[in-house]
């Protein structure tokens, strides 16, 4: 059903004639023309009066049903109403003041099966029975109320209340999609706070039961049918406020897996703040009441069109400051074009600038090369000098082993070096034999001698090794052997070559 925000009431294709305060219009009755009683009750008196018959009556009462609109207030005392749990409409108001309600084990809630003890009177105020509680004792949960805490745990792991899935919803919708009874007050609400809100939002209404056996499959079918026509950019699913039954078709699993599986973002408003069904939990947002959903889901107006103005003023600003630069730019372009002159004198000094910084610069360069040039110079001489006086050091030191080493130098100490026929050094006695020529050569001269016998050390003095043989011819004196580390020494008898 489509229809316009305005045009909604007053169309007679889409709806019927309401009252401002949502209600239809109904005639009240004239009162009667009897004649009153010889005696006439006060209201205050007639309640008390009631009051007294019923305490004199019945007196302390005890009941057994089911918690419904449960209320703590900030004074203490506790407000609900108690009804059956076989779906009668007997429904008795109850007040539990502080006192006693200080006095119970347990957390009073909606759906508890309870039994109270307590006094039946009369609420003057408004006229209604009321049953004063004195004693409150849990006897288990209602069969309604805990059937909703197994669904919604059920479907709490299936992951369908995750905060993750929430999406967000289009900022600046242009049609809002609204799935509730065409005869509801929830409807009345939501048309009338989108028309204060947003007016130029197109509204499409898919209308369905919201209450009764047949309400979970329409609402099903409506949110269905929204997905398929994709004229909607968001949805609006709600009714007014009622008891859990009232508000059953909403907690129907068809209809909470229906909403979490929607392809257009949904808001859902059932009933008053303190009513909590599950199609709520699904939802993409969560709204207190019908109203609430159709503000969080429009845009406001007003604000829409403070901040277009905002940015329109914003841009007319930047494109006239834009202008004003681009102007003045071209002023000063228009200005260089009519004077080329001097325009060629500003470049032409620009380049001598140029020109004077290059020199300088080749001129520090060179500069700082020179210097580096000259502390290289500096540290090459310094090191040369350094290497040359310590190589001179290494070569005297050198020099002085040479000497200290030079076989000249033990000959002039009165040694003499010893070598066989064939030149080789005679470094030991043991090798001799009696006989042999060897050649001697001393620091001033050389000589040819023959051994005449050989002593070891360790033999008694004077006693021959061998027996002395003749001493063959002299054989030509050898060149000198190489210099020795040390020159040899033997501890035989010399005598010269004849």
């Amino acid at each position: 059903m489509l229809c316009g925000v305005a045009g909604l009431w007053n169309s007679a294709g889409c709806g019927s004639a309401w009252h401002p305060g949502g209600r239809p219009l109904m005639a009240l009755p004239e009162p009667a023309g009897a004649a009153l009683p010889a005696r006439a009750w006060s209201v205050a008196a007639l309640l008390l009066a009631v009051a007294d018959a019923l305490a004199a009556r019945l007196g302390a009462v005890t009941v057994r049903g089911e918690i419904s609109g449960f209320n703590r207030a900030a004074s203490g005392h506790c407000y609900f109403s108690l009804k059956d749990s076989d779906g009668q409409q007997a429904l008795l108001r109850c007040a539990m003041f502080r006192r006693a309600a200080g006095l119970l084990d347990f957390r009073p809630a909606d759906g508890q099966q309870v039994e109270l003890r307590g006094r039946i009177t009369v609420y003057e105020s408004r006229g209604e029975l009321q049953c004063v509680v004195e004693h409150l004792q849990r006897l288990g949960e209602g069969s309604l109320y805990e059937l909703f805490l197994k669904l919604k745990a059920r479907l709490a792991a299936a992951g369908l209340f995750d905060a993750q899935r929430k999406r967000p919803l289009p900022v600046y919708p242009r049609t809002v999609g609204v799935v509730t009874s065409l005869g509801a007050a929830a409807l009345h609400d939501v048309l009338t706070a989108i028309a204060r809100r947003a007016p130029q939002l197109r509204v499409v209404v898919y209308p369905c039961l919201v209450q009764g056996p047949e309400a979970p499959a329409q609402i099903v079918r409506a949110i269905g049918q929204a997905n398929a026509r994709q004229e909607a950019d968001l949805l609006i699913v709600c009714r007014g406020g009622g008891s859990l039954e009232d508000l059953w078709a909403f907690n129907d699993e068809a209809v909470v897996r229906a909403v979490a599986g929607s392809a257009l973002p949904v808001v859902c408003g059932v009933g008053h703040e303190t009513d909590t069904c599950l199609a709520e939990l699904a939802a993409d947002l969560r709204a207190p009441t019908p109203t609430a959903a159709a503000e969080l889901a429009t845009p406001l107006r007003s604000e829409a069109l403070a901040r277009l103005q905002a940015l329109a003023l914003a841009l007319q600003r930047g494109v006239g400051r834009r202008l004003d630069q681009q102007a003045q730019r071209l002023d000063r372009l228009a200005l260089q074009i009519g004077r080329p002159a001097r325009l060629l004198d500003q470049q032409a000094a620009r380049l001598d600038r140029l020109q004077a910084r290059q020199q300088q610069a080749l001129v520090q360069a060179l500069a700082l090369r020179q210097r580096r040039v000259d502390t290289l110079h500096q540290r090459l001489q310094a090191a040369l000098r350094q290497q040359v006086h310590g190589h001179g050091e290494q070569l005297a030191r050198l020099a002085l082993r040479l000497a200290a080493n030079d076989p000249q130098q033990v000959l002039s100490r009165g040694y003499a070096w010893l070598a066989d026929a064939q030149g080789r050094p005679v470094t030991r006695a043991a090798g001799l034999a009696v006989g042999s020529q060897l050649a001697a050569q001393w620091a001033d001269g050389r000589a040819q001698v023959q051994v005449l016998s050989v002593q070891p050390d360790g033999a008694a003095p004077g006693t021959p090794a061998h027996a002395p043989t003749p001493a063959p011819t002299p054989a030509p004196a050898p060149a000198p052997a190489p210099a020795p580390a040390a020159a040899p020494r033997a501890r035989a008898r010399r005598r010269a070559s004849p």
